[in-house]
């Protein structure tokens, strides 16, 4: 039973299994670390200081 390797997008963060990020088309690493949901970017203070400007699962740091 082959797992698909979760990937972080290079340029927004995003975390997803493709080698393209689905929300900006970027190019994905699986060189990540940490991770945050973000339920509500309106109203969240660290979505705010990282950027992120949509609900999601995104890696804290990419490499």
């Amino acid at each position: 039973m082959a797992t698909e390797i979760v990937k972080a997008c290079k340029t927004c963060s995003l975390i997803n299994e493709g080698d393209v990020c689905t929300a900006c088309g970027g190019a994905t690493s699986r060189e990540w670390q940490g991770y945050i949901i973000i339920l509500d970017h309106t109203k969240s203070e660290i979505a705010r200081k990282m950027g992120i400007q949509s609900n999601g699962k995104f890696a804290l740091r990419v490499r």
